[in-house]
C-alpha cells in the first residue's frame, strides 16, 4: 500500500517537517560525494552497535565520532528509494502532527523517537557490525503519533490488486495499523545480521512515538523539560 495524502489539512506551515526533510536530502547528497569512501563513511556516522560493545572496535573511534553518529545516523540513508519512501512518509504524517505539538516540540519529539528506535537496535542487537541508518525510526514514531491524534483521518491510498492498482481511502488507524503489523512481522522473521531493514527499529519508534506523544500531552510534563533544560544551559 502506498498513501497518497491524507484528508487532515495543516493549520500551520510545518517549518520544522520541511527543514527535516531538506537535512535529510543534504545528507544523502553528501553520501552520494563519498565515492569509494562511502562504506566507511557509513561505518563511521552510523550507528553501529559492535562499536559501543567492542573494545578492540570502539578503540578504533574518537568519543566525538561514537557520539554524533546517535544523531547522524537518522539523516542518512541506504539508498534513492529508502530516502524516497521515508521523507514521502514523513511529509503525508509529519505536518499534522508538528501542527498538534507546536514546532519546538515536534522538534525534540522527533528526535527521541530516532534516538529510542537507534538505543532499541543497539541493545537487541548488541554485537553485530551491522550499521543501521535511516530516519525510519524517527518517523515510525511520528506515525505512532499520528494514529493517536487522528485515528479517524482517512489516507488515500494506492492499492495494488492482481495487475490492477485501486485508489482508496482508508482510515488512518487502520492504515497505520497494518503498517505496524508488517513491522512486527518482519522484525520476528528476520534479525539484523540477515537483514538490510533494521524492523525492530521501525516497531519501537512507533511504539516509542506514542509514549512520547502521552508525555508531551502532559502540560507539567514539557513544562518541567523546558525548565530544567533553561537552568542546563542558562544557569
Amino acid at each position: 500500500m502506498i498513501p497518497i495524502r491524507d484528508t487532515i489539512r495543516s493549520e500551520t506551515y510545518p517549518i520544522i517537517n520541511y527543514v527535516l526533510i531538506a537535512l535529510n536530502i543534504l545528507a544523502f547528497l553528501v553520501e552520494q560525494l563519498q565515492g569509494r569512501n562511502l562504506n566507511e563513511f557509513i561505518f563511521t556516522y552510523g550507528l553501529v552497535p559492535a562499536r559501543y560493545s567492542v573494545p578492540q572496535i570502539s578503540a578504533q573511534f574518537t568519543s566525538g565520532q561514537q557520539v554524533i553518529a546517535f544523531l547522524a545516523f537518522m539523516f542518512l540513508h541506504g539508498g534513492f528509494f529508502h530516502l524516497l519512501g521515508n521523507m514521502w512518509f514523513l511529509y503525508i504524517f509529519g505536518d499534522n502532527v508538528e501542527d498538534r505539538l507546536g514546532h519546538f516540540r515536534y522538534l525534540v519529539f522527533y528526535l527521541l523517537c530516532g534516538w529510542a528506535s537507534g538505543i532499541s537496535y543497539l541493545v537487541l542487537n548488541w554485537a553485530s557490525q551491522v550499521p543501521t541508518i535511516g530516519a525510519s525510526g524517527a518517523i515510525a514514531g511520528v506515525m505512532g503519533a499520528y494514529f493517536i491524534l487522528y485515528p479517524r483521518a482517512k489516507v488515500l491510498t494506492l492499492v495494488p490488486i492482481f495487475f490492477f492498482f485501486y485508489f482508496i481511502k482508508i482510515p488512518a488507524f487502520l492504515f497505520l495499523g497494518v503498517w505496524f503489523l508488517f513491522q512486527s512481522l518482519s522484525a520476528a522473521a528476520s534479525s539484523a545480521q540477515t537483514s538490510g531493514i533494521a524492523w525492530w527499529a521501525h516497531v519501537s519508534g512507533f511504539i516509542f512515538g506514542i509514549i512520547f506523544l502521552k508525555l508531551f500531552q502532559r502540560p507539567s510534563f514539557f513544562g518541567d523539560f523546558k525548565d530544567r533544560m533553561s537552568v542546563y544551559f542558562f544557569g
